[in-house]
């Protein structure tokens, strides 16, 4: 195992920030996706954010992620298509008036809760 229980990862350089995907086990030995996002902040240094997905909660958390992508790209359709023609774009919300993509990072936030005591860097 690598350091601080990594098992794997790789990284997505892009112009503007850095995407490090990070497979992790925990003192429990329960298996974990840690997405961290790191960019260079103006005064120096990098500004880093981090999102912990458990194993047990990847098919759901993907249900969601590819539920988002299909929303974004048909926004992005008909944005392009009304900027041609004048109309509003799709905008998509649920019936209790919360994002699809609040309510996933409540539900990613609440089981970092569940488990402060693990390493999630």
């Amino acid at each position: 195992m690598g350091i601080r229980g990594e098992i794997y990862s790789t990284k997505v350089q892009l112009p503007n920030r850095t995407y490090f995907f990070n497979i992790k086990e925990n003192r429990l030995g329960d298996l974990y996706l840690n997405v961290v996002e790191s960019k260079n902040k103006d005064e120096g240094g990098f500004e880093r954010q981090s999102v912990v997905v458990f194993a047990e909660d990847l098919s759901q958390f993907l249900g969601g992620f590819e539920d988002a992508l299909r929303v974004m790209d048909k926004a992005g359709r008909e944005k392009r298509h009304s900027e041609r023609g004048g109309q509003r774009p799709f905008r998509h919300h649920h019936s209790d008036g919360e994002s699809a993509s609040h309510k996933k990072s409540i539900i990613v936030r609440k089981k970092l809760e569940d488990n402060n005591e693990e390493d999630t860097h």
